[in-house]
């Protein structure tokens, strides 16, 4: 199944409403991160010394590169047919990190419910899938890169 140029869209639209709001829109999805994995807390410097989840430019960069490169997957996958890192230390940093499968359930759970959150009625099972499936192409291009 090929990456078509509405799932491109469906994503670029909802990438652009996110970026729209972004300090609100990075909360949440660092907030739904720590509701389903509290220990992943550590994992992020601009976190582990906090009470929770506060707005910080540091956090809102994070979220920001996060959604980017899945966005930009979305273009890959529609233009190339595969996903190509950019940033080749994207695996070194995740291993370092302590990153390991499960974390790429978790991450994948809290962007889908902010992208909900972000377009409200405009949600639909087709935007779902667009987001899930450039996700996953992202998170299997990491993890091979962690190996």
């Amino acid at each position: 199944m090929s990456f078509t140029d509405k799932q491109e869209a469906l994503v670029n639209s909802s990438w652009e409403s996110f970026k729209q709001n972004l300090p609100q829109y990075s909360v949440l999805f660092y907030t739904i991160i720590l509701e389903k994995a509290p220990a992943a807390k550590g994992m992020f410097s601009f976190l582990k010394d906090s009470a929770g989840v506060q707005y910080s430019p540091t956090l809102q960069a994070h979220a920001e590169k996060v959604f980017g490169l899945v966005r930009d997957s979305a273009v890959q996958l529609r233009t190339k047919g595969v996903v190509v890192l950019g940033d080749a230390t994207l695996g070194a940093i995740h291993i370092q990190k302590g990153v390991a499968g499960p974390h790429f359930v978790v991450v994948k759970e809290a962007l889908l419910k902010t992208i909900k959150e972000v377009v409200g009625d405009k949600w639909s099972d087709e935007l779902s899938i667009a987001w899930e499936v450039a996700y996953d192409e992202l998170a299997t291009t990491i993890k091979k890169a962690m190996s």
